[in-house]
């Protein structure tokens, strides 16, 4: 058979079959293109399961007349417009293909009105089988889209199609994902005429954890932990259930890249392997959780679906979320004790509160691509402008804005700064915290963060400068002396092939190894190591040059060993006073008489008096 190019309409029909599903599918293209559009109101129609009708309206910007033929062109958006726009996509829809396809094996009717227009237009088409058509229509500002017969030109695809109630219990899905990423739009979802899903804005954290409820259960919620982990531009939040909330069947797991609902199998991975002491093989964790990360990093052009997304730093994404995961789970019997008031706290509305997760929409006709005009700035001036997010359960922007705190986190603060030793629970608000006791003179009260590489401190009317660099070796050290120390899998195991010099010196120095929670496959034959598991507080650690420099090294002791091994660490640069805090609290907890002495040394007096005197 020669060779030739194919018909638009064959061409379009083709590339349905990737994005044409089912009807499931067309309601997930059309919602994108609703919100891409700037709309918080989605009003979806369903008739017959979605094959005689899908019915999407929305507020949004609209699509000017002259645009509306173009719309349903191939390859026709206005999401992106170079290969700049491509590296780095913020909007849910990109390809230009959905319209087209859905036309091509539909009938499809597209009406819309801008704000700048007095009246609608509408655009028909049936099949793509003949020039679209133009009229005006009554309609207010925002797009409606109404996609009748489905599959009526080819009938081949239609026999697949279920009944109507797994259809639409298919596209119920599909809008329940799509509404627990985006808590600020209203969805109100109807079959047959028949509203079955209302979906009302969430602007508070009492509405967000309705919405939760409203999708995933109750259950769900009662033994829901929230996250809010960060590390660098990773940031790492939502909700996972305890280990008694189990599931036979994966069926509450939901995963969001940037706003955009994912299936991906190293974030899959990761959240198995948080719970893998918790849970059996046939149970299943339940999760909502959302990854902010730069757009830069993750390429999300990989299926025309665009529920696949490839990292480009994969390995670190999974330890991230991991360790996230890990850290929740890990805390569950410190918060058992205030489990449910603080449920019940989290539900009290909060005037000051902003949902953790915003949508970021690119382009003009949703916004600026937040990360476009900063991406080639200096890290420090990005620091500035972005929000902070740390590991607790607080959000505390840099710029100065803080939520209001709940009732329990007032009591955990009280108890924290009360001269007792009854009270352990470090984790109270992070601006200007008093510290547990280290003397008998007084207390320790962070004033504040001096160049990104010192604290101020106060006790009584005696000031200290305390070096950030030392504070995080002293808690790497004391850290790595516990009697039962976290461990992180390796979701790519370290090769190291010895020589016989380091492979004699690795023989000597393996218990200090295994001591500070490294789990290593020893290969005597071949003079090879390999590295399983680390210590979690090691883990965004070069491993590889860690291991070389000690076995380069004879130590004869476990002290030596640690101190060799605090030596060739990279020290993070603290840039958020928060985290400069948590580090001091953290170490504080880990003193004991035997290390009072080398943390007082870390403590350098400042002399006012020559200041003083001179006023």
């Amino acid at each position: 058979m020669a060779i030739k190019i194919l018909s638009p309409q064959l061409a379009n029909q083709i590339a349905a079959g990737e994005v044409v599903e089912r009807p499931s599918s067309v309601v997930k293209e059309l919602v994108e293109n609703s919100l891409d559009a700037g709309a918080n109101k989605i009003h979806i129609d369903i008739e017959n399961g979605g094959a005689n009708l899908i019915r999407i309206r929305d507020n949004g910007s609209g699509i000017p007349k002259e645009e509306l033929s173009l719309a349903l062109a191939r390859h026709a958006t206005s999401k992106i417009a170079d290969l700049d726009d491509l590296e780095a996509i913020l909007s849910l829809g990109f390809r230009g293909e959905a319209l087209a396809s859905i036309s091509s094996v539909s009938r499809l009717t597209l009406t819309s009105r801008t704000t700048e227009q007095n009246e609608a237009w509408q655009v028909y088409a049936q099949g793509r089988e003949m020039e679209t058509t133009i009229k005006p229509a009554s309609h207010p500002v925002g797009t409606t889209v109404e996609v009748a017969n489905l599959f009526f030109n080819t009938p081949a695809r239609r026999k697949f199609l279920r009944t109507d109630k797994t259809e639409f219990a298919h596209i119920d899905e599909v809008i329940r994902r799509i509404a627990l990423a985006k808590f600020n739009i209203a969805f109100t979802l109807t079959h047959n005429g028949k509203i079955i899903r209302q979906y009302r804005p969430a602007t508070n954290e009492e509405q967000q954890l309705k919405r939760v409820a409203a999708i995933c259960g109750d259950d769900f919620v009662q033994h829901a932990l929230r996250i809010d982990w960060k590390h660098d531009d990773l940031h790492l939040s939502g909700w996972v259930a305890t280990p008694e909330f189990t599931r036979s069947q994966n069926d509450l797991s939901y995963c969001y890249i940037n706003g955009r609902m994912v299936r991906d199998k190293v974030i899959t991975h990761a959240i198995r392997q948080a719970y893998a002491e918790h849970l059996h093989t046939e149970q299943y964790p339940a999760f909502v959780l959302f990854i902010d990360l730069n757009p830069h990093d993750v390429d999300v052009n990989v299926h025309p679906t665009k529920h696949e997304v490839r990292f480009h730093q994969a390995r670190l994404i999974h330890d991230f979320i991991c360790q996230g995961v890990t850290n929740a789970l890990n805390a569950i019997p410190q918060a058992e004790l205030d489990l449910v008031p603080a449920m019940n706290e989290a539900r009290e509305p909060s005037a000051s509160y902003q949902p953790h997760y915003e949508t970021k929409p690119n382009r003009a006709a949703a916004g600026q691509n937040i990360f476009a005009s900063n991406y080639h700035q200096s890290r420090e001036k990005q620091s500035e402008n972005q929000p902070h997010f740390s590991n607790r359960s607080e959000y505390v922007p840099s710029y100065g804005y803080r939520e209001q705190p709940t009732k329990t986190e007032q009591r955990l603060y009280g108890e924290l700064v009360r001269p007792t030793e009854a009270s352990q629970v470090l984790t109270a608000p992070v601006v200007e915290q008093q510290l547990p006791q280290t003397s008998d003179a007084g207390y320790l009260r962070t004033l504040a963060l001096i160049e990104n590489k010192a604290l101020l401190l106060q006790q009584n009317q005696q000031f200290y400068l305390m070096s950030l660099a030392k504070l995080q070796t002293l808690n790497y050290e004391l850290t790595l002396q516990q009697g039962e120390i976290s461990q992180q899998p390796l979701l790519i195991p370290i090769i190291f092939r010895l020589d016989e010099k380091q492979f004699e010196q690795w023989q000597k120095q393996k218990a200090y190894f295994q001591q500070s929670g490294f789990e290593f496959i020893e290969n005597e034959a071949q003079l090879r190591l390999t590295l399983n598991k680390v210590p979690a507080i090691l883990r965004t650690q070069n491993l590889q040059k860690c291991v070389v420099s000690l076995l380069a090294e004879h130590l004869e002791n476990m002290p030596d060993f640690l101190t060799a091994l605090c030596q060739t660490l990279e020290m993070k640069p603290i840039e958020v006073l928060a985290d400069a805090v948590s580090l001091l609290s953290e170490t504080e907890r880990l003193l004991n008489k035997a290390h009072q002495e080398k943390f007082n040394t870390l403590l350098k007096p400042i002399n006012w008096q020559p200041f003083l005197t001179d006023l």
